[in-house]
């Protein structure tokens, strides 16, 4: 059976935290923003209804950025702890 060291356990402690928040986020930009659209449509940004302008772009947005950071941000941990793939 294969033993966790304890660096390896507190690799996938942070690997699971990012995902977690990066989830919670995703959640939150695609079914609280439609749960709650009517409420939020008062808001405006660049002139359109903050539900419809993230139903159209914002949330496209949201989506890459969060893509982004967590390749980054895997990328870095992989290095910090020595796992990181051969180029």
């Amino acid at each position: 059976m294969l033993q966790l060291t304890e660096k390896h356990r507190e690799y996938w402690r942070k690997n699971l935290r990012l995902t977690l928040v990066l989830l919670a986020i995703w959640f939150v930009v695609t079914f609280v923003m439609a749960y709650f659209a009517r409420p939020l449509s008062s808001i405006t940004i660049f002139g359109w209804p903050l539900p419809f302008y993230m139903g159209a772009q914002g949330s496209l947005i949201v989506y890459v950025v969060m893509i982004w950071y967590y390749a980054r941000r895997m990328r870095q941990l992989d290095e910090e702890y020595g796992v990181e793939e051969g180029e």
